[in-house]
């Protein structure tokens, strides 16, 4: 059963830093692209950073670009979205999801969020 576990939101001040982890399990890790999406409160679904299977190439949204880092560690089947310089339009429900090939593809696997709230 493929399984996407995902921590480390909480509260944080503007201009704060965060970790969210993925936690996988049930497929084999790297052969798979990553993704992390969230959803801020009353507004659909929107795409945050990609990375492909072996973690050589990133992708970002206009709007976390330079602020946001996603990572992997394929030993411990583990996706990673370092968060820092958070802006209040950063507060919403983070998942993370399966990519379907290597380097992207739909998302066909996905996590049950983890909130972050950027407030002061």
């Amino acid at each position: 059963e493929v399984q996407l576990v995902e921590s480390g939101g909480g509260l944080v001040q503007p201009g704060g830093s965060l970790r969210l982890s993925c936690a996988t399990s049930g497929f084999t890790f790297d052969r798979h692209a990553m993704t992390w999406v969230r959803q801020a409160p009353g507004k659909g679904l929107e795409w945050v950073s990609t990375i492909s299977y072996n973690g050589s190439s990133t992708y970002f949204s206009e709007s976390c670009k330079g602020r946001f880092t996603i990572s992997r560690d394929n030993a411990k089947n583990t996706l990673y979205l370092q968060m820092n310089s958070l802006k209040s339009e950063d507060t919403a429900v983070y998942y993370c999801a399966r990519n379907r090939g290597y380097s992207g593809g739909n998302n066909d696997y996905w996590g049950q969020g983890t909130r972050v709230t950027v407030s002061s």
